[in-house]
């Protein structure tokens, strides 16, 4: 199969997804083009593609704008064939975020009027080094408080790898289901 992977990435860990998508599926064997929706140059062929894997960080309740755009202006092509949606984000993190994960979802899909025909919540990383100090601030006392993380860490990865790559198995699987299950750290897992 030919597979389209579009991604947006802030600070790293979505595109590190998009990577780990693209080897995993090209393992399997299919036919794999990866590219960055912030590179406004790329030239991306949607109609050859047999199934699309959209991938997109949040940050602020919102995925990145140059992903939104692409959705928002490619959403006909998109609706045509199968999609997945990865939604990364640290409220995926955690069972109590889960809800929250998913207005992001809903207030993207709400934006750019495009409806994934598959979708899944992924755990993504805190990255203190990259944060400015209020921001670093914000993440310690209001995202990570009195979660089971170390403040002093500058860098630490909540993704589920094994988790995705079911996901992944799943949606290349003939009869993919509607909803992909949420994909946040190892405790969900």
């Amino acid at each position: 199969m030919k597979i389209v992977i579009l991604f947006a990435s802030l600070e790293g860990q979505t595109r590190k997804i998009a990577h780990f998508a693209r080897d995993m599926l090209r393992e399997a064997g299919h036919d794999v083009a990866l590219f960055d929706a912030a590179d406004k140059t790329a030239s991306i062929d949607l109609e050859s593609a047999d199934r699309i894997v959209l991938a997109g960080s949040v940050h602020e309740r919102r995925h990145p704008m140059a992903l939104e755009v692409f959705l928002a202006a490619h959403r006909h092509a998109l609706e045509a064939r199968p999609t997945l949606m990865i939604s990364v984000s640290l409220s995926a993190a955690f069972p109590e975020g889960l809800e929250e994960a998913e207005d992001y979802l809903v207030e993207m899909m709400m934006r750019t009027r495009f409806t994934p025909r598959h979708r899944a919540l992924v755990a993504g990383a805190v990255r203190i080094r990259k944060y400015d100090y209020f921001a670093r601030q914000v993440v310690r006392h209001v995202v990570m408080r009195g979660r089971d993380y170390d403040p002093d860490e500058e860098e630490h990865e909540f993704t589920d790898w094994a988790g995705l790559k079911a996901i992944l198995k799943d949606f290349m699987s003939p009869r993919p289901i509607g909803s992909l299950a949420p994909v946040a750290g190892p405790a969900s897992a």
